[in-house]
């Protein structure tokens, strides 16, 4: 008989509603249950696309024996990180501090008044390679909890009392502010260096094995090059890591070659085994760096990757309402597998979907693109995975699709031109995906999370701004996207009667209202899609937004908290320091005050540079002692000390005229400046009010014209790129 976890709506949560765990949501039910009984909680923390959080789910939460123990002594709970991250980062960051490392499924036991006293991540069923068994140490801990219940309350109180000083920042101070020039210039330097020293020149990327391609890294390379100019040696050598970084991922196994996209990360320093589980996360922020790539050096490389993430995206996680799903399985059945037997679930395999014997292959291409195939792609009779790389065997005999040859080479090899060779590749990626499309999918996470869903809009926006000659006439098609999906979420997710927006959607909107970063990921969206869209609508909401966010997370001291004051069921307000997987909150926040502060400071009531500024300096001990923990805040630090600057367009954008000015400030990696269209009369009320310094601005002489801005104060407007590129950069334009 089905759980409580059957009355949720999470996909995650709804795959444990089979066990024989008398599982509950977080949530009052749970809490009040322990308190009564006076139980300590097991919280289970973890995501639908987990590989590890299936693994421990089989072996452990579907054994009668083990469900009995934990029924027993123990309230159990069950937690979608993705759902509810400020649950997930609380116990994390406690977990992280009792064992030095975390991850998922995040395993903690807890008073119950939710303050923890033991952790860890996966446990195995008996004990294992230093593990110990998940029974062994739930009968140890039900022990201490009846006869060592005082040690373990002052256990918790301890390390509860640490993880409350870290949470306190200390307020900027006149001192600080007056040294942030100073400190910013040399984390500059300081975040340059750790990235030139820990660079795999062989493989790209940072640092060994396991390699994930963390965004924030190549964000704060790209602004790096142009903070030090395009002449200076060290600007060529920062793009060189990123352009070689997304080269080699492109390259390996962890891009899905076939289908698009990438895969989480490589357990290799090769980029070749990865995790197989796909997230919306690193599509849009990969895409982002490939944009940045392909703006500063026009390779066409580059903007091949971002077609193929984007495409990807728009066939496998796009809602047909608006909106971007979150994931896709590492885990899917072998298309080989036999039948299970009656009352059982067919087992899935880590990356079946994606591997491929030479048989296979083989049987779908003719024999000599069947041979050009595999040389390119490395694929052999054996397969091409050692087994160092493959503990459990999954991929005995199987192919990972990775391109071990360049073009030329395999040209030279099949005696071909380039051009013949890539038509004859991409016709057999071509027929590979339609096979690949016969097998069983891996499941689809198909919840839609507002924070994502504007990283996502980010990347539509930013691509679809991008010259004809970089998209393939996709223009209009991910600028589309971009704006179904704002819609979505206005509609969907967005209470316009609070201005309050709300975490997620799946089968109607989720009960959580939004976190820090949901405001400031879909904030940054908005602004991005204002500036590739021209529409006014999109700069009224995300100010709108920033006003309610601010309310709800900011700290007097500087930065935002994770989570609204006044939450009952958490412990803990916690402010993230660290870019990881998804930059912190107040990174983007940095960058979304500086953009709107730019526009709407001059005679303003909010200040939101000084914000920004007052962010940065709460930050300033830890992005200046450690520039690589917080990359795109340090990103930031340049539009920070630098006077507001815009560019104004005013015209027609369906017009060649205003199209070509566009160009200018969109086909080129270079300083950044808030972007406005004047381009008719919607909105223009509101932007009068809003925005009185735009006043008397428009074409001129029946054509488009560009306003360079600096300090709210605009030059003579100028109507063609030349002028306009010798405003922006002081130089003749390229070419």
């Amino acid at each position: 008989m089905p759980n409580r976890l059957a009355q949720t709506t999470s996909p995650y949560l709804r795959q444990h509603a089979d066990n024989p765990v008398d599982w509950y949501p977080w949530g009052p039910e749970a809490f009040a249950k322990a308190r009564t009984e006076e139980k300590p909680i097991f919280l289970s923390i973890g995501y639908s696309t987990c590989h590890w959080c299936h693994v421990m789910a089989h072996e452990c939460f579907e054994d009668p024996a083990i469900a009995a123990v934990l029924n027993e002594h123990f309230v159990s709970i069950k937690v979608d990180r993705e759902e509810r991250p400020d649950v997930d980062k609380v116990y994390m960051s406690y977990v992280q501090a009792l064992t030095g490392q975390g991850g998922w499924p995040l395993s903690a036991w807890l008073t119950p008044d939710l303050r923890p006293f033991y952790g860890g991540t996966y446990f195995p069923p008996e004990d294992r390679h230093g593990r110990p068994g998940f029974p062994n140490l739930l009968r140890a801990l039900a022990y201490a909890w009846r006869n060592e219940r005082e040690k373990i309350f002052s256990e918790s109180a301890r390390v509860m009392a640490a993880l409350e000083s870290g949470t306190a920042e200390a307020a900027p101070g006149a001192a600080v502010e007056k040294e942030l020039a100073g400190a910013a210039a040399e984390a500059w330097e300081r975040g340059f260096r750790h990235y030139r020293e820990s660079f795999d020149s062989v493989h790209g990327g940072f640092g060994g094995a396991p390699k994930f391609p963390r965004a924030s890294n190549l964000v704060f390379l790209s602004r790096f090059a142009v903070h030090s100019g395009p002449t200076a040696s060290a600007s060529r050598e920062a793009l060189a890591l990123t352009v070689r970084t997304l080269r080699q991922m492109a390259r390996g196994g962890i891009h899905d070659q076939v289908g698009g996209g990438f895969h989480r990360y490589s357990v290799d320093e090769e980029w070749f085994v990865p995790h197989f589980e796909k997230m919306l996360y690193d599509q849009a922020q990969i895409a982002v760096n490939a944009i940045e790539a392909w703006q500063a050096t026009g390779d066409e490389r580059q903007a091949w990757l971002v077609r193929d993430i984007l495409d990807y995206v728009l066939r496998d996680l796009a809602h047909p309402g608006g909106g971007f799903y979150s994931a896709e399985d590492a885990d899917s059945v072998p298309p080989e597998a036999p039948a299970p037997a009656a009352g059982q679930k067919p087992h899935a395999v880590e990356g079946a979907f994606y591997i491929w014997s030479r048989a296979e292959i083989e049987a779908v291409l003719p024999a000599p693109d069947a041979a050009l195939f595999c040389g390119h792609f490395g694929v052999t009779a054996e397969g091409n995975v050692p087994g160092a790389r493959d503990p459990f065997g999954e991929f005995k005999g199987k192919n990972i699709l990775a391109q071990v040859r360049s073009l030329d080479e395999t040209a030279q090899a099949a005696g071909l031109s380039p051009a013949e060779a890539s038509d004859r590749l991409v016709a057999g990626l071509e027929t590979l995906r339609a096979v690949r499309a016969q097998r069983p999918r891996p499941g689809l996470d198909d919840k839609i999370l507002t924070a994502w869903n504007g990283l996502m809009i980010s990347a539509f926006a930013r691509a679809a701004a991008l010259p004809a000659e970089a998209l393939a006439d996709r223009q209009q098609a991910y600028l589309a996207a971009a704006t179904s999906a704002a819609e979505f979420v206005g509609r969907e997710l967005f209470d316009p009667a609070r201005d309050v927006l709300y975490r997620s959607w799946r089968e109607g909107r989720g009960p959580a209202e939004g976190f820090a970063e949901d405001y400031a990921f879909f904030i940054q969206g908005l602004l991005d899609l204002q500036e590739s869209s021209y529409d006014p609508r999109w700069l009224q909401q995300a100010d709108r937004l920033q006003t309610k966010m601010d309310e709800l997370f900011w700290d007097e001291p500087g930065g935002y908290f994770n989570s609204a004051a006044g939450a009952t069921d958490l412990i803990l307000r916690l402010k993230d320091d660290y870019d990881g997987a998804e930059p912190a909150a107040s990174s983007v926040a940095v960058l979304n005050l500086l953009r709107l502060g730019a526009i709407f400071d001059e005679g303003g009531t909010v200040n939101r540079r000084d914000r920004a500024r007052r962010t940065l300096a709460a930050f300033a001990p830890r992005w200046s002692a450690a520039p690589q923990a917080l990359p795109q805040m340090a990103s930031a630090l340049d539009l920070a000390l630098e006077p507001p600057r815009h560019v104004v367009l005013a015209g027609d954008p369906d017009r060649e005229d205003f199209q070509a000015l566009a160009a200018v400030m969109h086909g080129h990696l270079g300083p950044r400046r808030s972007l406005i269209g004047l381009t008719g009369p919607n909105h223009a009320a509101w932007l009068a009010q809003r925005v009185p310094w735009l006043a008397g601005l428009g074409p001129r002489d029946g054509r488009a014209a560009a306003y360079v801005c600096e300090n709210f104060a605009c030059q003579a407007p100028v109507a063609t790129p030349e002028e306009l590129w010798g405003l922006l950069w002081g130089r003749p334009a390229p070419g």
